[in-house]
């Protein structure tokens, strides 16, 4: 009966407009689907009530997106969610007091040999500080024998063990992300702490001596009259050290975690980043401690939960490009 609808109420749309059919049965929504599939035309969306069909077939979103922001192509995993500082901004709610959560090293070289698998072309391991971990070496070795590897850090823990842990992993293949938000203390400091610039200076310097990539990421509030100016400072004090224009990041702050003011996401309107934490797969690293972007509990295998991403990320923007309907007039 769904197909009968189908075709009586497609067929007479012009190219890009959308027709809403009764189907609360999900075999009439696959047939839907199929009937779909075979005569070019474009499943939006499905409620259980009803499926929308927009006449003629639409491109695949992540199509018009650069390729290295194409969904898929970037797996995070959040190595834990300790961390030694506390940032007023830490859309997580990493601090010292902050439960571990720590994914596990055999875990983690399991998430990057599926996720290479299914195609996924870089890895970023993220916390908390992941430098915190005593086995962090293990997860990185196993990444980057794997895919180019950025490990994000706060870049302060890099003395004793952990300085000879440092020293001793692979450079060809890995990055590290250390954040610096200003060109001198003060703004750095308010937000991540007392002394912890100077320990990131120095941890980047410490990091560039050993002859690792180092990319350096800013987040800025986007709403400090002083925002413009210090970035052009930081922009400076990057050239000095030599890091490449490629490996410079600015970030707004998010109203997310423990930020009480900042640009406001959704997984509706962002392109997703997938992301494993030891509770789930998420949407974005972003919202990776909020259910709102939890998609899957259930971390493996992980294949059908990229699968699933790539798919809801497809149907949000049918649902966008539905409300703006073809109505022609001529």
């Amino acid at each position: 009966m769904v197909i009968l609808d189908l075709v009586e109420r497609v067929g007479p749309l012009a190219e890009g407009m959308v027709v809403r059919v009764d189907a609360g049965l999900p075999a009439e929504v696959e047939l839907a689907r199929a009937w779909c599939d075979r005569t070019g035309n474009t499943l939006v969306e499905a409620t259980g009530q009803w499926i929308e069909i927009r006449r003629g077939r639409t491109a695949a979103a992540r199509s018009s997106l650069p390729p290295e922001r194409r969904p898929g192509v970037r797996l995070w995993m959040y190595t834990n969610f300790d961390c030694n500082l506390a940032c007023a901004y830490c859309c997580v709610r990493s601090s010292p007091r902050a439960p571990r959560r720590a994914l596990g090293s055999e875990r983690i070289a399991r998430l990057a040999a599926e996720a290479a698998a299914w195609g996924v072309e870089e890895l970023y391991l993220t916390g908390g500080e992941p430098f915190i971990l005593a086995d962090i070496d293990e997860s990185i070795r196993a990444c980057v024998a794997l895919r180019p590897t950025t490990v994000l850090t706060n870049g302060m823990l890099f003395t004793g063990r952990r300085l000879r842990t440092l020293a001793g992993l692979p450079r060809q293949g890995l990055a590290l992300q250390i954040s610096l938000d200003s060109a001198t203390p003060a703004m750095h400091d308010h937000n991540r702490g007392e002394g912890s610039w100077d320990r990131a200076m120095a941890g980047i310097r410490t990091a560039l001596d050993l002859g690792f990539r180092v990319r350096v990421a800013a987040t800025i509030d986007q709403n400090n009259p002083g925002a413009l100016a210090a970035a052009d400072q930081l922009e400076a004090l990057l050239d000095e050290l030599g890091i490449a224009a490629e490996d410079k990041l600015t970030r707004p702050v998010a109203l997310r975690g423990f930020a009480d003011s900042g640009l406001v996401l959704a997984p509706e309107t962002m392109v997703p980043e997938v992301t494993v934490t030891a509770s789930g797969v998420y949407w974005h690293p972003v919202g990776a401690d909020d259910t709102d972007m939890l998609i899957d509990s259930v971390l493996f295998p992980l294949a059908p939960r990229i699968d699933r991403i790539v798919c809801l990320f497809e149907e949000h923007a049918q649902r966008q490009a539905s409300a703006a309907m073809v109505f022609p007039c001529a």
